[in-house]
C-alpha cells in the first residue's frame, strides 16, 4: 500500500509503498477515504526536519534529553548509532483521517467490518491507504455520514477541547486568536454555542474566510483592534480568549490580557510562549488554561493503547467522547 512519509534526517516528504499495517490486540483496521493536511502542525514537522543538527535539538529539547540519557547509559557509539537509525528511518505524516473497517481484532467491541469510521492520533491516523487504529482513537459513524467532512475528526476535538476549557456562557463574548484551521472550527462551534466571537489575525485571508463564523473579524495587527473590541462589547471587554495561533511572538497571550475584562479567562490552543507582561493579568485577576490536544485520555498509554475508558461520571468528555460530540455537530 501507499504511504505519505517523512525522512527525519534532510525533511524529504515522499509517498512509499509499505506493508500493511500489522492488527494488534486493541485495534482496528481501517480503509482510509480521506486524511486531513493540518497546515500548521505538518508544515512545523517538516520545517524542524529539514534544519541541521543543532537546529533539530532546539526544537527537541525532550528528545536531546533522551539522547543524553541513551548516552550515559551505554556509551557514544551505541547513541551514535541508534541516533542515525532514528534519524535515516521514514516516520509517517498525518493524524486525522476517516474510512471503512476491513478488520477488527477479537478483543474489539462496538465495531463491525463496513463500518464507516473517523480516526485520530499522530502515528495511527496516517495519509495512508490502510491505518491500523486504536479503539479508543477510533469513532463509529452513520451509514449516512459524509467521510470528507468526517475525516476532520481530530482537528474537530482539539477545537472542542479548546472551548470546554474555556467554559463559555451563552451570549458571552469570546475572542480567537489565530485563524488558521482549528482557529476556523474553534470560532464555528462557538457560534452554534451561541457566543458571540470576534476572530483576529495577521493574514486577510483568514480574516475573510471567518466572515461567515464570527460577528467580526479583525486584523490582530490593527492599531484600532482594541477600540473595536471595547465598543463590540459595549465596553465591558472580552470574557474569554482562546488563542489557536502557533508562533515564537508572546504577542499573543499579551493582546489576550489587553482584549479581556475583569477576571477574564484566557485558553491556550496552539504552540505559542507564556512569558507575558504581568501587569493586565495582574491587575485583572485574569484566569490562564492550557488545553491538552483532544482531551482527557491523550498521551496516556493505558487510555490510548490499551483501551481503559475512563468512568463518564468522572471524565465527562474524554478524547473519544470530544470526537463523538464533533461528528454528532457535523451529523446534524
Amino acid at each position: 500500500m501507499k504511504q505519505l512519509t517523512q525522512k527525519l534526517k534532510d525533511g524529504k516528504v515522499r509517498i512509499v509503498e509499505v506493508p500493511w499495517p500489522v492488527l494488534s490486540k486493541g485495534q482496528i483496521l481501517v480503509q482510509n477515504h480521506f486524511s486531513v493536511i493540518s497546515a500548521g502542525t505538518e508544515s512545523s514537522t517538516v520545517s524542524a526536519a529539514r534544519k541541521n543538527l543543532v537546529g533539530k535539538a532546539k526544537e527537541r529539547p525532550q528528545q536531546v534529553k533522551q539522547v543524553i540519557d541513551v548516552l550515559q547509559a551505554q556509551g557514544p557509539v551505541q547513541t551514535y548509532r541508534a541516533v542515525m537509525k532514528k534519524l535515516e528511518s521514514f516516520s509517517p505524516m498525518g493524524y486525522s483521517s476517516s474510512g471503512v473497517v476491513v478488520d477488527i481484532a477479537p478483543d474489539v467491541r462496538g465495531f463491525n467490518i463496513g463500518d464507516k469510521v473517523a480516526c485520530a492520533g499522530v502515528g495511527y491516523a496516517s495519509h495512508a491507504e490502510v491505518v491500523a487504529v486504536p479503539q479508543n482513537l477510533c469513532v463509529k459513524l452513520a451509514n449516512t455520514a459524509n467521510l470528507e467532512h468526517a475525516a476532520y475528526n481530530t482537528v474537530g476535538a482539539i477545537a472542542m477541547q479548546g472551548i470546554r476549557q474555556t467554559q463559555p456562557e451563552l451570549g458571552e463574548t469570546c475572542v480567537v486568536i489565530g485563524l488558521g484551521l482549528i482557529g476556523q472550527l474553534t470560532c464555528t462551534l462557538l457560534k452554534a454555542a451561541g457566543v458571540r466571537v470576534i476572530g483576529l489575525d495577521i493574514r486577510d485571508d483568514a480574516i475573510e474566510r471567518a466572515a461567515h463564523c464570527t460577528e467580526l473579524a479583525l486584523s490582530s495587527s490593527s492599531n484600532n483592534v482594541l477600540n473595536a473590541i471595547e465598543e463590540f462589547t459595549d465596553g465591558i471587554g472580552a470574557d474569554a480568549v482562546i488563542i489557536t495561533a502557533a508562533t515564537s511572538s508572546t504577542e499573543p497571550i499579551n493582546l489576550a490580557g489587553k482584549c479581556l475584562r475583569h477576571r477574564g479567562r484566557v485558553v491556550i490552543v496552539g504552540n505559542v510562549p507564556t512569558d507575558f507582561e504581568r501587569d493586565a493579568f495582574y491587575k485583572k485577576e485574569i484566569e490562564l488554561k492550557m488545553s491538552c490536544s483532544y482531551g482527557p485520555g491523550r498521551y496516556d498509554p493505558r487510555y490510548e493503547e490499551q483501551g481503559q475508558d475512563y468512568p463518564v461520571g468522572y471524565v465527562r468528555w474524554t478524547e473519544k467522547r470530544n470526537m463523538q460530540a464533533f461528528q454528532q455537530l457535523l451529523a446534524s
